[in-house]
């Protein structure tokens, strides 16, 4: 089976810094399924490609009659996943702004399944996609076509979220995986999802596909996508909810976030750790807020908030380990699931910048309940709920931390559940509130 990547960005080769493969040199790896060759067809300053060809033995696979060892499936998925592994983890060290950046990209796969998904399912991501049907056989037109289409994807990307697609879609569309789906496959699905798996109108879907139907993974798969602030637009717009339906853990977190600024009477707001806007969305259409400033150390996430809010949003980059003067004077600053994706020996620094250095009236932390997780029926104990986490602390441990920064720098906290409680375990998500205390 056979893919290939290609783009025109000028100069084209630093495609082989992306995928730390050197254009001029072919590999060989070996993978569960067989062997993956990696060579580029073409590398010169106007147009690079590389292609990831899979040889796959059909007599180890156990398939001796069978076209998995030729159509695009999820044994090509897990080949792109060994062999690119540290571009798709957005990883360039000699070209960081390289990784970050979107450049004109082609996807062709020659034979692939789920021929009425493929539209569905990359559309969505920012892809043009081309799907022609190959036939069953070439000699008997009468045949019709087979269950397999050629694919070609044209979009502007970066090349990890390229690859991220790639990875958990193949099998999406291949409809079967060829080894045991067990619980780390629902960590794996959130981990390379992360970005564009929460707003993708298919989620369910694809979680569905990916996660063999198995519906115990499938439904904590999606409930922890429901966290998730990485929300499409139209879900922001939705003038009602649906009584029948429970509202969304990351609905329930915004709106606590919002009654707690209202009640403050804060005017001019900045959230620290903004990603794609969500928040700052709900925000600008009250008008009792004057002047909205989110900031974040993520491109990306700043670029997708742009494109989602109005100008009078101001989006900035910025560190929030770092002391940075430009924050001081607002009167309410937001750290809403941010925390729990610091190293805790760097939340100090955290603390100096926003409560000591920023100080504005009043800071509203949101993180989640570790003692929870115990909910999420295939979430291994020990496990956090997101890749990304540092920590995940209890009820006991939240409310020490942020007692010990009150004190620390001059405020008073209170504390406020989100989401529906569990009697034992409380609440999913846990809220503070530290109010400055004047004169300190």
């Amino acid at each position: 089976m056979l893919m290939t990547l290609t783009t025109t960005a000028r100069p084209a080769t630093d495609l082989g810094f992306l995928l730390h493969k050197h254009p001029q040199r072919a590999r060989a790896f070996e993978v569960s399924a067989g062997t993956a060759h990696v060579f580029y067809p073409r590398a010169d300053e106007q147009e690079c490609t590389v292609a990831l060809l899979l040889e796959v033995d059909p007599i180890a696979l156990g398939e001796r009659v069978s076209d998995r060892p030729y159509a695009a499936s999820s044994l090509l998925a897990v080949a792109l996943g060994s062999v690119f592994r540290t571009a798709m983890n957005g990883q360039c060290e000699q070209r960081p702004e390289l990784a970050e950046t979107a450049i004109p990209l082609r996807v062709h796969i020659p034979a692939v399944g789920g021929a009425q998904l493929v539209h569905r399912l990359f559309e969505p991501l920012g892809w043009q996609v081309a799907a022609t049907p190959l036939p069953l056989d070439t000699e008997f037109e009468q045949w019709g076509d087979s269950p397999y289409v050629d694919l070609r994807l044209t979009g502007e990307l970066r090349v990890a979220d390229a690859l991220s697609h790639l990875y958990v879609l193949l099998p999406v569309l291949d409809g079967s995986k060829h080894y045991w789906v067990d619980h780390t496959e629902v960590d794996k699905l959130l981990r390379v999802g992360a970005g564009w798996l929460a707003a993708h109108p298919e989620r369910e879907l694809i979680s569905r596909r990916y996660l063999a139907h198995q519906s115990g993974f499938v439904r904590t798969a999606l409930a922890r996508l429901a966290e998730s602030d990485e929300v499409a637009p139209q879900e922001w717009d939705t003038p009602e909810e649906d009584p029948a339906k429970p509202v969304p853990l990351a609905r329930s977190r915004r709106q606590a976030v919002l009654e707690v600024l209202r009640e403050t009477g804060a005017k001019r707001v900045v959230e620290l750790g903004c990603g794609p806007g969500a928040l700052l969305r709900d925000l600008v259409r009250d008008k009792q807020f004057t002047e909205l400033l989110g900031v974040d150390v993520s491109v990306r996430a700043l670029q997708l908030a742009r494109e989602r809010l109005p100008e009078q949003v101001e989006l900035r980059q910025s560190a929030l380990t770092y002391r940075d003067s430009s924050l001081t004077g607002y009167d309410a600053a937001v750290l809403m699931e941010v925390i729990e994706h610091v190293d805790e020996e760097r939340l100090p620094a955290l603390e100096r910048s926003v409560f000591g250095s920023a100080r504005p009236a009043t800071v509203v932390v949101t993180t989640p309940n570790q003692e929870y997780n115990a909910r999420y029926e295939t979430l291994v104990t020990g496990r956090f709920r997101h890749a990304d986490h540092r920590f995940e602390w209890t009820r006991a441990q939240f409310a020490h931390w942020a007692d010990s920064v009150a004190a620390q720098y001059g405020y008073t906290v209170s504390y406020l559940p989100v989401g529906e409680p569990d009697p034992v375990l409380g609440p999913p998500t846990q809220l503070a509130v530290f109010t400055r205390q004047e004169g300190r």
